[in-house]
């Protein structure tokens, strides 16, 4: 009994492991996906004063986001196409002839005199490869801004979370966002984003029936045919 549970538990929490694994997807976007903004010092107002000059902003002025906490709606326009044809064609053509005309005091000669050898050889190889892609995601996400860069650009990342029945759907997007392209409404382009990372995935049993097991995934590697 003792041996069995030696034998189980490490199973056991291999097992917790892949569930947890399984719970969110890795993702390859900027981390952190959010963050809460710096608190400001709050400075002693002067009596009858209702003005502080750390939580002021420019009464004429748009909210567009420019420290760290402020959200920026990213619009997702994405499209992508790209195609490739290649061909190649090679061919080579070799003959040799030779006959042995006389021969003089050697063994045989009579059997051997007028023998001819022929040889040929021809090779001929033809490939032609095709590959096209087509791609398009649109949609909004909206993300915090994590990091004030030096130049004023903003490092921005964020993730939304969909529950469709049986499994998690989840978008996530991390860029650097000049503020020069930030609209009115606080938003921008993702054709607009340098260093875009834009990621749609799912979990879930449906999404693990399209997934090749480990196992499978192995002899494929392994195996030469």
């Amino acid at each position: 009994m003792k041996a069995l549970r030696i034998v189980l538990l490490p199973l056991l929490a291999l097992l917790g492991g892949c569930a947890a694994l399984q719970g969110t997807p890795p993702t390859a976007v900027h981390q952190p996906m959010s963050v809460r903004p710096e608190p400001r010092t709050a400075q002693a107002a002067q009596p009858g004063s209702i003005y502080q000059s750390n939580f002021s902003r420019p009464l004429f002025e748009d909210r567009r986001a420019r420290f760290v906490g402020d959200v920026i709606t990213v619009n997702l326009v994405e499209q992508t196409a790209a195609s490739k044809k290649s061909s190649a064609n090679a061919e080579r053509n070799a003959s040799m002839a030779a006959s042995i005309s006389a021969l003089a005091k050697v063994p045989l000669a009579g059997a051997l005199g007028g023998l001819g050898v022929t040889a040929s050889d021809a090779s001929k190889f033809g490939g032609k490869g095709d590959a096209a892609a087509n791609n398009a995601f649109t949609g909004t996400i909206t993300t915090t801004v994590i990091e004030v860069l030096s130049n004023g650009n903003l490092l921005v990342s964020g993730e939304k979370q969909i529950a469709i029945n049986q499994g998690n759907e989840f978008i996530r997007f991390s860029g650097v966002v000049n503020p020069v392209y930030v609209t009115g409404g606080n938003s921008v382009q993702s054709t607009q984003v340098a260093d875009a990372r834009i990621e749609y995935r799912a979990n879930g049993y449906i999404d693990e029936t399209e997934t090749m097991g480990w196992m499978q995934r192995f002899f494929v590697n392994v195996l030469p045919f």
